[in-house]
C-alpha cells in the first residue's frame, strides 16, 4: 500500500477510536480498501490540482459544489482531496440521493464509506458531530446534463441554505472543472431509467470508464449567512444565489486556467 494511503488510514483509525461507533455505518477499514483506488485516480488518472484548502475551517462545515459527469467521480475526488491534502485528514460525508437507499449492496457500500442519505435530519445530526458535509444542490439534474450544457449550473435547491441558517454552519463554495468531459452524454435512455427507477441512464461512448481528463478543484472562502431558516423561499433564494455566484466564479476561473481538457 502506498505510504500516503497508509498514513491517512492510520489517522482516520485514531479518530474512530476516539469517537466510537458511527451511527450512519461509516467504517474506516472500508475507506482503507477503497482509498488506494481513489488515490490512484486522484494522482494519476485525473491528476487533480487543488487550491484553496486553507479556507476550510475546523469543525462543522458545508461544502457546496457543482455536480457533473454522469457518475459521481467528482464527489469521490473532493472527498479524496480532503483525505490526502489535509493534515489531519477529514472525512467528507456526502449527502446522496434518497433513491440510493433502494440499491442493494451499493447503499451499504456508500454507508460504509461514510456517505449518508441526504435528509435534513441526517445532515443536522452530522453537523452536530462537527462533520464536513458535501452537498450537490443541483442533485441529479447536474450529474445527468447533456454534453452541450456542460458548466451550466442547474437551479440549486434551498435545503442546504436552510440547514446552514438553522445550525450556524459556514459554507465553502467548491468549483470543480474537468468532470463535465469525463463521460460525455449523448442522450438519456429514459425508458431504461424508468425501468431501473434511477434519475437518468446516460448513453456515453466510454460506458462507465471516465476519460483521463484533468481535474481542478477550487475551494472558495467561507461564506456566513444570518437569518431565519424558515423564511419564505424568495428570501432564502437570494442567499442561495450568492453561493451559486461564488461557484460560478470558481468555474470560470478554472476554465480560464486550463489549456485543454487533458491538461
Amino acid at each position: 500500500m502506498h505510504p500516503e494511503v497508509e498514513e491517512t488510514i492510520r489517522l482516520l483509525q485514531q479518530a474512530e477510536d476516539r469517537e466510537g461507533l458511527d451511527p450512519f455505518g461509516f467504517r474506516p477499514e472500508m475507506v482503507g480498501r477503497v482509498l488506494p483506488f481513489t488515490q490512484w485516480l486522484y494522482r494519476h488518472w485525473f491528476r487533480v490540482d487543488v487550491s484553496g484548502m486553507e479556507h476550510i475551517p475546523a469543525g462543522r462545515v458545508l461544502l457546496i459544489a457543482n455536480h457533473s459527469g454522469q457518475l459521481p467521480y467528482d464527489g469521490a475526488m473532493i472527498a479524496t482531496a480532503m483525505l490526502l491534502e489535509l493534515r489531519p485528514p477529514r472525512m467528507t460525508r456526502t449527502m446522496v440521493e434518497k433513491w440510493v437507499a433502494t440499491l442493494p449492496w451499493i447503499s451499504t457500500f456508500f454507508a460504509r464509506c461514510g456517505q449518508a442519505i441526504g435528509t435534513p435530519a441526517n445532515a443536522r445530526r452530522l453537523l452536530k458531530q462537527g462533520e464536513a458535509i458535501l452537498v450537490f444542490p443541483e442533485g441529479s439534474r447536474g450529474i445527468s446534463k447533456p454534453f452541450e450544457e456542460r458548466y451550466q449550473l442547474q437551479e440549486f435547491g434551498l435545503g442546504f441554505m436552510r440547514l446552514a441558517l438553522e445550525t450556524g454552519t459556514p459554507i465553502i463554495p467548491v468549483g470543480l472543472v474537468g468532470a463535465e468531459e469525463q463521460l460525455p452524454s449523448l442522450m438519456n435512455i429514459e425508458f431504461l431509467a424508468r425501468l431501473l427507477k434511477t434519475p437518468a441512464v446516460p448513453l456515453t461512448p466510454t460506458l462507465i470508464i471516465p476519460l483521463p481528463v484533468k481535474y481542478r478543484i477550487y475551494f472558495g472562502e467561507p461564506m456566513y449567512f444570518e437569518g431565519d431558516f424558515d423564511d419564505e423561499d424568495r428570501i432564502v433564494r437570494e442567499k442561495v444565489d450568492r453561493v451559486t455566484g461564488a461557484i460560478e466564479a470558481l468555474l470560470q476561473r478554472g476554465l480560464r486556467e486550463r489549456s485543454g481538457i487533458f491538461r
